[in-house]
């Protein structure tokens, strides 16, 4: 049996390695398969018809997806080369913090990957668009859709400039730092970083103490998760509470990647701006906080 059989797995490495050239060269991949969430979301919304085959799960996850309406229409793969490879891609598209080895087993096999690194701006955002758009064959597409990106960026940037002083802070006193897209998006929005003063180019945990003697004007929090946490406790701590800086609530969901939809968590955190500039450090009911730390 496995004499007669290994003609036939030989001739599928061989069809994925031809398929995989002619990529190379230009031809539209015809069945496409996303193993990572950004390359996900991002392909749903550049792929033609029926060109996507397969999402990872997270997609089809709300906590974790912008699009998990959309992504449930699509098989759900766990990013598993074998799982993969049966799937017949002749594109795979992933992180380049996807798993090595089943990257590596993937090209191994013949079958073409395209690798996207996460963004750490919006600028950045456009240069991901065009990828893709390359990648799936769909250049014309992504071209329009970066340009609009850019033109709104642009407005949005254009009604900035400095103001209040925010910090991003999560669990355990997490902190992202000055070279991210969450700093980018604030930037865009018209806010100064606490990351900025403290000079932090990642992210990082520090003290409570540390964020509370940079007097900030906002905090950046994410919603509070139905469970609660120790890890949570210095998210909700008293002495933040008691400080006058304002909370403002963003899934991370809304900007873990670099797609077109991180700009409408941008625009809402310029109208928080605005309203913490109208008011006297707390924002009025009707902004896009939601409200001060409890």
């Amino acid at each position: 049996m496995l004499i007669r059989r290994a003609p036939t797995a030989l001739a599928a490495v061989a069809a994925l390695v031809l398929t995989g050239a002619a990529a190379e060269v230009g031809t539209a991949p015809l069945r496409v398969v996303s193993i990572n969430l950004c390359t996900d979301q991002l392909a749903m919304t550049l792929a033609a018809p029926g060109q996507l085959v397969s999402v990872s799960s997270l997609a089809q996850d709300p906590r974790t997806s912008l699009m998990a309406d959309r992504a449930a229409a699509f098989p759900a793969n766990h990013g598993r080369a074998e799982e993969i490879y049966l799937l017949r891609p002749d594109l795979v598209l992933a992180s380049s913090f996807t798993t090595p080895a089943t990257l590596s087993m993937l090209r191994r096999l013949g079958v073409p990957v395209a690798t996207f690194e996460p963004e750490t701006s919006l600028d950045g955002v456009t240069r991901s668009i065009l990828q893709m758009g390359q990648a799936l064959g769909r250049e014309a597409e992504a071209h329009d859709m970066a340009a609009r990106f850019r033109g709104d960026l642009a407005a949005l940037r254009a009604q900035g400039g400095a103001g209040p002083l925010a910090a991003t802070w999560a669990a355990n006193g997490y902190m992202t730092g000055t070279e991210t897209l969450s700093a980018d998006v604030l930037r865009a929005a018209g806010f100064d970083l606490v990351a900025e003063r403290l000079g932090m180019r990642f992210g990082a945990s520090i003290p409570l103490e540390s964020l509370l003697m940079t007097d900030p004007d906002a905090v950046v929090t994410g919603p509070p998760d139905g469970a609660p946490a120790r890890a949570d406790d210095v998210v909700r701590h008293p002495a933040l509470a008691r400080s006058r800086a304002a909370r403002i609530e963003v899934d991370d969901r809304e900007w873990i990647c670099g797609l077109p939809q991180v700009l409408a968590a941008a625009r809402d955190l310029k109208n928080a701006r605005e309203g913490l500039e109208r008011g006297s450090g707390r924002l009025p009911p009707d902004a896009a906080a939601k409200g001060p730390i409890p």
